[in-house]
């Protein structure tokens, strides 16, 4: 089982991701949380996917596309540092990215095709990683960060932004 990362191991605003992941095997809880995600957003109707909480937040399309697009450059980190490469990743703007995105344009059913896609690659991709690779040290955005962080971080951010969705935007 992999084990959670110590705070040496990654930038200090990632914790709050970190510390939603539940004790458990990373895989299992990928697994469970792909499961919650699409029983969260499927069937919403068009006005429920495009709906704000507020002015000038997200949409709930716009928030799952920032989640899919948040896990796809998470896991290219974690591929590039598990490898051991040690050329810096740059980081990225997540407000650009789902303005480019333009999930409004978009099904909730493709969108969720889409997030069952990355995840299910996430999935491979941490399932092959070697034992020893856990402990590689990168650099993304400026910082150091390990392959074991990573990984959390992918758990964490999504869970943070799911629990975001029912709290605020669909209050169930």
């Amino acid at each position: 089982m992999l084990q959670r990362p110590t705070e040496n191991e990654y930038p200090e605003y990632y914790q709050p991701y970190i510390k939603l992941v539940p004790n458990g095997e990373v895989v299992q809880i990928l697994q469970d949380n792909l499961l919650a995600v699409v029983n969260l957003f499927k069937g919403l109707s068009e006005e429920e996917a495009n709906h704000r909480y507020a002015p000038g937040k997200w949409s709930v399309k716009e928030v799952l596309g920032h989640i899919i697009d948040t896990e796809r450059i998470m896991t290219y980190r974690l591929l590039r540092v598990s490898r051991g490469d040690q050329t810096p990743l740059a980081g990225f703007n997540e407000t650009d990215y789902v303005e480019a995105a333009q999930t409004h344009n978009l099904s909730m059913e493709a969108i969720l095709e889409d997030f069952k896609a990355t995840r299910n690659a996430t999935i491979t991709l941490i399932q092959n990683i070697p034992a020893g690779a856990w402990v590689n040290i990168g650099n993304a955005n400026g910082m150091e960060i390990t392959t074991k962080a990573i990984a959390y971080i992918i758990v964490g951010h999504e869970m943070h932004h799911r629990k975001i969705v029912e709290e605020r935007y669909l209050k169930r």
